[in-house]
């Protein structure tokens, strides 16, 4: 079965040199088309959430907070950094659909596999507020769209972008159907400052958010030791019937708003790694969601040797090249994680 592709780049949800701007994905298609690559993929066209599918995961007073600031013609959200135009109201509400009509195909059959580029982001975006660039939490809807609409028992959400997906632990913080997996980089006065080892899930929930906070600097070889160590255990226990991933290429080595280490050369393993954790656990149902990523190359490069592995395709492009200086081990952070999640 083919690659369901969804494109939403909400190029009226912009502002003046914000790291989230429409530059992200204004020339993405053209650039993808120089590779042929989306020949090989069943283009999905978005359409705007319903109401209804919202409020599975956000408050009527916050749908009705970004919808009145639209209206007003734009603003500033979170006293911060999140910002709406006098589009984003609908354009989040695009991107929301977007991500759901691809789960759609996903779950129907009509696609083995997909890819979301829909903006705004979402995973920073709460039930009640939002907050790091995201208005509603595409990811978070997706699952309970899986959830509502075909009868998913079970969905695993894991998030690569380089910060915590806080908005989708909170969503999920005491839910057991819903196993969160974020693997972030966490370090003194790095946005937004929690995802901690010991944030686990509260009530039912416990046990089913799972946080690896990693220091700055580590690379394709740690990320890599991550999913064999510590996701795929946890997951295969889990045993879910879907599996949704935040991926922000906000971790490469070199993005202007952080520290990681990631090559493009280590994001195409971890998709491929995900891939494989979907063919054992749930038949190859997996969908990826974008999240951050604000070095244009990077990005660009990185959706494409997303679809490369999305589409069967043994081919990576990496210009860019390794991290130049050494990774930090995390063997001793690996070993407490999988004493404290009773993987040993």
């Amino acid at each position: 079965m083919p690659t369901a592709f969804v494109f939403a780049p909400a190029l009226t949800h912009t502002k003046y040199q914000h790291p989230e701007s429409h530059d992200r994905l204004a020339t993405l298609i053209p650039e993808l088309e120089a590779y042929n690559i989306l020949a090989d993929v069943v283009r999905i066209e978005p359409e705007p959430a319903k109401i209804a599918q919202l409020r599975r995961v956000h408050t009527a007073a916050l749908i009705d907070e970004i919808r009145q600031v639209s209206q007003r013609g734009g603003g500033i959200l979170d006293h911060g950094d999140t910002y709406a135009t006098k589009d984003s109201y609908e354009l989040a509400r695009l991107a929301v659909g977007g991500t759901n009509k691809a789960v759609e195909a996903v779950l129907d059959g009509r696609a083995q596999n997909g890819l979301a580029l829909v903006r705004p982001p979402g995973h920073h975006a709460e039930s009640d507020h939002v907050s790091g660039f995201c208005l509603f939490n595409n990811v978070a809807a997706a699952a309970r769209h899986a959830q509502a609409t075909y009868g998913v028992e079970r969905v695993l959400i894991v998030d690569f972008d380089v910060h915590h997906g806080n908005g989708t632990q909170e969503i999920f913080y005491y839910d057991d159907s819903v196993m969160f997996m974020s693997v972030h980089m966490f370090a003194p006065f790095f946005y937004p400052g929690i995802g901690s080892l010991n944030e686990n899930g509260v009530g039912s929930g416990q046990g089913f958010t799972v946080n690896v906070p990693l220091p700055a600097h580590v690379g394709d070889i740690g990320y890599g030791r991550v999913i064999d160590e510590l996701l795929s255990p946890k997951a295969k226990i889990f045993n879910p019937d879907l599996i949704l991933v935040s991926i922000g290429f906000d971790a490469h080595w070199r993005d202007p708003l952080a520290s990681a280490g990631l090559s493009l050369t280590g994001y195409a393993k971890i998709v491929r790694l995900m891939l494989a954790m979907a063919d054992e656990l749930c038949n190859g149902r997996i969908l990826f969601v974008l999240e951050g990523g604000y070095l244009r190359e990077a990005l660009t490069l990185g959706i494409l040797n997303t679809l490369y592995a999305l589409t069967g395709k043994d081919k990576i492009v990496d210009p860019l090249g390794p991290m130049p200086y050494p990774e930090n081990d995390i063997s001793g952070l690996l070993d407490k994680l999988k004493r404290h999640h009773l993987l040993y």
